[in-house]
């Protein structure tokens, strides 16, 4: 079997060169998402011949990522399927785009059962868009934030350094609680593998090269946003929180931040927000953005 391991902060740089040759828009090619999401998921890495590979746990069982790199890519394939049969477990790849599923078409012909993932297609926004608020489908956007502005006139922004992560992760806490009392015991476990990812990030922040920013309301944090370079053209927004009671501090600090990564990665032309994991307040919420593009995703499993 391939010696899959726990990813750590020290495997981010063969990864991320990895990664780089992939170059993939989709969320689950990112190192921070494979390392802080791994104890929900049991996420594991490895390189095999010059890839990235990762094998991870989701709805349908185990499952592995579309490989990461360059080189003979199906005998890299036949190795994760020697893997499966090892296992004991039925070959499958998980969040395929449509391109990868074109590449394995043409690699094992006929071979595999592909369905779509709907609930985690990944919501991609030009930053431009993000950063303005122009037009008009996002005019109550801008009256959100001018809501907001007009209602708490102390409001500050600010770059998210290691010394105010306590902060947030407060805040969090005190979301969370907030969030518990009005939903169900589902949604209470996304929100309980959620802290586990933000925490973990939040204690390997500058290892991993995240990027963040604080809203502030007379000094306390309303809410915040972390995340990092994704791909040539797209980053990824990890995490999201605001007290959703406090009017427009969901689009102010998705506003702000916008702006922030705008000005400090000028190659940067879409942000990801990630998926809606099926959640209907999440997917009207990423829906109510207009997204530019959407990364689709499948599920592929061997006859």
């Amino acid at each position: 079997m391939i010696d899959f391991r726990t990813p750590q902060p020290s495997d981010k740089a063969w990864v991320d060169a990895r990664l780089a040759k992939g170059n993939y828009r989709g969320c689950e090619y990112s190192f921070t998402n494979l390392f802080a999401w791994a104890p929900a998921y049991d996420q594991k890495i490895a390189d095999v011949d010059g890839f990235l590979t990762a094998r991870v746990r989701g709805a349908l069982g185990y499952g592995y990522l579309w490989p990461a790199g360059s080189g003979d890519l199906d005998g890299v394939l036949a190795q994760l399927e020697r893997d499966a049969q090892d296992r004991g477990e039925p070959f499958r790849l998980v969040c395929l785009t449509p391109r990868q599923v074109e590449e394995l078409e043409a690699l094992r012909p006929g071979q595999f059962a592909v369905i779509a993932d709907r609930d985690g297609f990944d919501y991609l926004y030009e930053i431009d868009k993000l950063a303005d608020l122009g037009g008009r489908k996002l005019h109550s956007k801008r009256n959100h934030c001018k809501r907001f502005q007009e209602n708490n006139p102390t409001w500050t922004y600010e770059d998210m350094t290691p010394g105010a992560l306590a902060e947030c992760i407060e805040m969090d806490a005190e979301w969370d609680r907030r969030s518990r009392e009005r939903e169900g015991a589902e949604e209470a476990q996304d929100m309980t593998n959620e802290k586990k990812a933000l925490l973990l990030a939040a204690d390997h922040f500058q290892e991993l090269k995240l990027e963040g920013g604080v809203l502030r309301v007379y000094g306390e944090v309303v809410a915040f946003c972390m995340g990092d370079v994704l791909s040539s053209d797209t980053f990824d927004v990890h995490f999201e929180k605001a007290y959703g009671e406090l009017q427009g501090a969901y689009a102010m600090i998705n506003r702000e931040f916008a702006r922030q990564v705008r000005a400090r990665h000028p190659e940067i032309k879409y942000l990801n927000r990630e998926d809606d994991m099926g959640v209907e307040g999440l997917r009207k919420a990423k829906g109510s953005y207009y997204p530019d593009l959407m990364v689709e995703k499948y599920f592929a499993t061997k006859e």
